[in-house]
């Protein structure tokens, strides 16, 4: 049964951006070896910050390949509804919906960058880990 994770929007950036491991960590997403979860609120910041065009200046994909991955990506996600807000818990007020949509959906591993504030959580919960893509690969190396 493949890992269940969610996928930071730093670590989809990274991968259009063309960044090994974050590339690596989506095509693992698309084979279906890693079982990404999406929900409303970070879909939402998907599409915002790929629409962004200085960040994705030097993206290796045109906005339209963009949108197709994303629509490729979604395809393969399990959609989760987030019930209950878990609050106060991170320092970036914006980072917490990805907490709230891995407890939801049962997931074991958030797949970020941003490793120093989920370091600082208020709230823990058993199971579930915060991941840069490299050790996450690493992790899942027979």
């Amino acid at each position: 049964m493949p890992v269940r994770v969610v996928i930071d929007t730093n670590v989809f950036v990274g991968a259009c951006l063309g960044q090994g491991a974050a590339a690596e960590v989506l095509r693992r997403c698309l084979t279906g070896a890693v079982q990404p979860l999406m929900g409303s609120a970070l879909l939402a910041e998907y599409e915002d910050v790929l629409a962004r065009s200085d960040l994705m200046q030097s993206s290796r994909l045109t906005a339209a390949e963009r949108d197709e991955l994303l629509d490729i990506f979604m395809a393969r996600c399990e959609w989760t509804r987030v019930y209950f807000g878990w609050r106060p818990n991170l320092p970036d007020e914006a980072d917490n919906h990805l907490v709230e949509l891995a407890v939801a959906g049962g997931a074991q591993v958030i797949v970020t960058r941003n490793l120093r504030d989920f370091a600082r959580a208020e709230l823990n919960f058993p199971g579930l880990r915060c991941l840069a893509p490299g050790p996450f690969l690493k992790e899942m190396a027979p």
